[in-house]
């Protein structure tokens, strides 16, 4: 059998899985938006860490990672901090974040945000930053899925084709389960992706070097280069640490697909689980990324396009069945982050603006339609995105972290009860201003800092840590002047996040 039939045949066996598992939720789904949107509030341990870690862990983890260390070398780890602090931010805000929505029914950002600050402006600049700075996942996703099923196919599906199949088996089987189906094919696609890394590194090291450590000693012999910092290019500088470590464990964190999970666990006991052990997957699985991107630019030093430096290892060296099996694990990657922002953006559409200013008294059941019809137009939105080109997009996915970040002064004014209130003026303000200099600093052209500095990060920091320092320092002005929430609204919640904290914990 050619190798191609059998690394596709297995990307197949392994999509089957997946609808199986979504016909599966289905039956067991109820006609009520907190089942099909929040799982019913009853997710577990094992089943709520496998779907935040393959979900955290996308596409960008099994193969650009790879290329980011084939290109700068062991500067990568150095950023990789940001998988530390989102255990330490899970442990401490995710778990206040889950007493509040169980306190409150929340069920997106825009609920709690709303809520405290009782402002429906809130809700709606909340809502379209939920949606804008991660609707843009589904193209990156959808186009790795595409460049997935072309690659192992030998080009005899083509991208269009592939991109398409995929993208309807993810819509498929978030339509037909909900959020259960979601969480079911992640606890799969969770155990799949992280042993397919590792096996396809080990066996590649092995079979190239004669080990990971062997393949060490020749990094530092052939290419010394890629062991120091900032790297070959100069890339991961420590402004550039900084502004990654806050962008991708804040801004990926303040992402509604990741919100939404901390209101759908079972207590807060399984958050505080949840934050202390998910850093063990997120940083171990650069380890293999590391040998592949190091090992790759020893093998293969003229690669055009490095994010590819995984597959082509692969589809030289390694057997074919290993191939497609490592390959059905890149296709798990990028599946548990898109049906996940599928659902998120489906959820925000359907709640905070469905639901709330277009037919505000109809039943669960017609809700939960309503959500799978806007999960078919999500779908043709990043199929669209996936075989267009727009040159804009690839700006506004690199800044997406950095979108969500813009959220922080606002969430951490619900969750830390305090003196000094921030308000609703001062929260919009501040979200105003700070995707203000997000635009001037990473978007505008020609960009007047990068022409005066020679870079568009001022002082070599990240473009994400200015933005969200002009967001703080206008939302903390502007309450100083501004009406606070009401004394019952602050009792209110601030009342449910200190009896949770100080009180029995959840």
């Amino acid at each position: 059998m050619e190798p191609w039939v059998v690394a596709t045949s297995l990307i197949f066996v392994y999509l089957l899985v997946t609808i199986v598992l979504g016909v599966v939720a289905n039956r067991r789904l109820t006609v009520d938006m907190e089942d099909f949107l929040l799982y019913g509030r009853k997710a577990g341990f094992v089943v709520l860490y496998l779907t935040v870690v393959a979900t955290y862990h996308s596409a960008f983890a099994f193969l650009g990672s790879g290329g980011y260390f084939y290109t700068h070398g062991i500067g990568f780890w150095a950023a990789g901090t940001w998988t530390l602090l989102v255990g330490g931010i899970t442990y401490v805000l995710g778990s206040r974040i889950w007493a509040l929505g169980k306190a409150f029914k929340y069920i997106t950002p825009a609920d709690m945000l709303a809520d405290f600050y009782e402002s429906e402006a809130v809700r709606v600049l909340v809502a379209i930053i939920s949606v804008l700075f991660t609707i843009l996942y589904i193209q990156v996703q959808a186009q790795g899925l595409g460049y997935i099923l072309s690659v192992a196919s030998g080009d005899r599906i083509p991208f269009e084709l592939g991109t398409l199949i995929l993208l309807v088996v993810a819509a498929g089987y978030l339509m037909a389960g909900g959020l259960r189906a979601v969480y079911w094919t992640d606890v799969v696609q969770g155990v799949w992706m992280y042993l397919a890394v590792w096996i396809g590194a080990l066996f590649l090291a092995f079979k190239l070097f004669g080990g990971p450590f062997e393949l060490w000693r020749r990094v530092a012999a052939e290419r010394p280069d890629l062991l120091t910092l900032p790297g070959p290019e100069g890339f991961f500088t420590p402004g550039m640490w900084i502004g990654m470590g806050i962008a991708l464990s804040f801004g990926i964190i303040f992402q509604p697909h990741m919100m939404i999970r901390y209101y759908s666990a079972i207590d807060g006991k399984t958050i505080k689980w949840l934050g202390a052990t998910t850093p063990i997957y997120l940083m171990t699985l650069y380890i293999p990324a590391a040998l592949v991107g190091l090992g790759g630019a020893l093998v293969l030093p003229d690669l055009a396009i490095p994010d590819r430096v995984f597959p082509e290892l692969l589809f030289q060296f390694a057997p074919a069945w290993l191939t497609g099996i490592i390959l059905a694990g890149a296709t798990a990657a990028a599946m548990s982050t898109l049906d996940s922002i599928l659902h998120s953006n489906m959820t925000v559409l359907t709640r905070d603006v469905y639901q709330r200013y277009v037919a505000p008294e109809e039943s669960q059941a017609h809700y939960v339609w309503v959500g799978r019809v806007i999960v078919i137009g999500l779908m043709a939105v990043g199929y669209v995105l996936s075989v267009k080109t727009f040159a804009f997009l690839v700006t506004l996915v690199t800044i997406s972290g950095s979108g969500a970040l813009q959220l922080m002064p606002a969430i951490i004014g619900v969750c830390f009860p305090g003196r000094r209130l921030f308000t609703k003026a001062g929260v919009l303000w501040g979200m105003g201003v700070g995707l203000a200099v997000l635009y001037l600093t990473l978007v505008a052209a020609p960009n007047p800092l990068a022409s005066l500095i020679g870079s568009p990060h001022p002082m070599g920091l990240h473009a994400a840590v200015w933005s969200i320092l002009a967001n703080f320092a206008l939302t903390i002005a502007v309450s100083r002047f501004t009406r606070a929430p009401s004394p019952e609204t602050v009792s209110r919640i601030h009342g449910v996040v200190e009896r949770f904290v100080y009180g029995d914990g959840g």
